[in-house]
C-alpha cells in the first residue's frame, strides 16, 4: 500500500478518532527518535495544504526567515493528533474539526495559521440518475462514517432540505466508496481527490455538491502547543513567514510545486497536480479574515458552530468547546509587522 493511499485517506481526516485523543500517548521508538532533537517540531501528513510545507523546506524558506524547522511525516494522519496532544510535537498540521475534540478535553492547543480550505477536493458523485437533490431520496449512499465525507453530506443536505435519514448511508473507506459507486452497487458517493477525479474521467459521475459549496468548513491548520507558541515564538513567525512565501510559489510556479509535493508522496507530478485546483491555499489576506471575529463569516469563529454541531449531534463531542480558546491570531499578526 502506498503513502498516499494510507495517508490521503484523510486517514483519513477522520473526525471521529481526534475527537476521542487525550494526553498520554506514545508514539512508536522509531517516530520518537526521528523527532527528539530539532527545535521546532511540526507533523504533517498526506494532504496538498501540509504537503506544502515541504517547499518551505526545500526553496530555503524556513531558513530565510531564521525558523529551526524539523517538518515529522506521519503516515497515519491520527498519530499526529494524538503525537501533538500528549506533547511530543510543538506544532501539527491538521482540520479544525479534529481541534476541537483534544480542545474540548482541555488539551492546551490552538490553531495559529490556516493553510487551506478544501474547495472542491471533497465531493459527493452522482449518476445520470441523480439530477437533483430530490431525486437523492431513499438512495444508497456510500461514505466513511464520521469522517469528512460524513460532514460533507450532512451540509449538503441540510442546504437543501434534507435530513439524513432521507438517504441510506452505506459505510465504507473512501476508496471502497468509489469502487463500489462505479460498479453501480451504491446511487452516489461521497469522496474525496483522487476518487473525484477518478469517477469524473470513467464518465460514470459527476460532482452534484462539493466542498467548494461549503467555504470555510473544512479549513486545515497548523496547531501548536500553548508552551510552544510561548517560548518557540520566533520559530513559528518565521514558519507564517515561510507559509507566505510559499503560497505565492505555488501561485507562480504551480508545475515546480506539484513536482516537489508529489516526490514527498511517491507521485507522478502530472496526477498529484489534480488536488491544486480544489486546494485553495491561504496567504496572508486570507489568514487576517479566518483570525477575524465571528462577525466575520470567513474567520474561524463564524464557521467553528456548524462543525461542532456535527460533533455533537454524533457524539465525538459532548459539547462544543469555547472556540476562541483554541484560536490565537497573533502568530500571523507577528509575521505580518513590519
Amino acid at each position: 500500500m502506498s503513502r498516499l493511499t494510507t495517508a490521503l485517506t484523510h486517514i483519513t481526516r477522520v473526525i471521529a478518532i481526534a475527537a476521542g485523543l487525550g494526553a498520554g500517548i506514545t508514539l512508536t521508538a522509531g517516530i520518537t527518535s526521528t523527532i527528539a532533537h530539532a527545535e521546532v517540531k511540526v507533523g504533517v501528513s498526506d494532504w496538498p495544504g501540509w504537503v506544502a510545507w515541504y517547499i518551505a523546506e526545500q526553496q530555503g524558506y524556513f531558513k530565510k526567515y531564521g525558523a529551526d524547522v524539523k517538518l515529522v511525516w506521519f503516515p497515519n494522519y491520527t498519530d499526529s493528533i494524538a503525537a501533538l496532544s500528549s506533547g511530543q510535537l510543538d506544532a501539527n498540521s491538521q482540520t479544525w474539526s479534529d481541534t476541537l475534540g483534544p480542545l474540548a478535553k482541555g488539551v492546551p492547543i490552538k490553531a495559529v495559521l490556516v493553510n487551506d480550505n478544501s474547495a472542491g477536493n471533497d465531493a459527493l458523485m452522482v449518476g445520470a440518475n441523480i439530477k437533483s437533490f430530490a431525486d437523492l431520496k431513499g438512495k444508497k449512499i456510500a461514505l466513511e462514517q464520521f469522517s469528512i465525507s460524513h460532514f460533507v453530506l450532512v451540509t449538503a443536505l441540510s442546504k437543501h432540505n434534507l435530513k439524513m435519514t432521507d438517504v441510506k448511508i452505506v459505510n465504507l473507506a473512501a476508496a471502497d466508496a468509489a469502487a463500489a459507486f462505479m460498479a453501480g452497487r451504491v446511487d452516489a458517493a461521497v469522496v474525496w481527490n483522487p476518487w473525484v477525479s477518478q469517477i469524473e474521467k470513467s464518465k460514470k459521475g459527476r460532482a452534484l455538491f462539493t466542498s467548494k459549496d461549503m467555504p470555510g468548513l473544512v479549513p486545515d491548520l497548523l496547531v501548536a502547543q500553548d508552551k510552544a507558541i510561548k517560548n518557540k515564538r520566533k520559530d513559528l513567525v518565521g514558519m507564517a513567514k515561510a507559509w507566505f512565501d510559499t503560497v505565492a510559489f505555488i501561485q507562480q510556479k504551480p508545475d515546480e510545486a506539484a513536482k516537489i509535493m508529489a516526490k514527498v508522496v511517491g507521485l507522478p507530478p502530472e496526477q498529484y497536480k489534480v488536488f491544486l485546483p480544489g486546494t485553495r491555499f491561504f496567504d496572508a489576506t486570507a489568514n487576517q479574515a479566518a483570525f477575524a471575529a465571528a462577525s466575520n463569516p470567513q474567520s474561524l469563529l463564524a464557521v467553528s458552530p456548524t462543525i461542532s454541531q456535527f460533533l455533537v449531534n454524533n457524539k465525538l463531542i459532548d459539547k462544543a468547546p469555547t472556540f476562541a480558546n483554541g484560536l490565537d491570531g497573533s502568530i500571523v499578526a507577528d509575521a505580518l509587522k513590519k
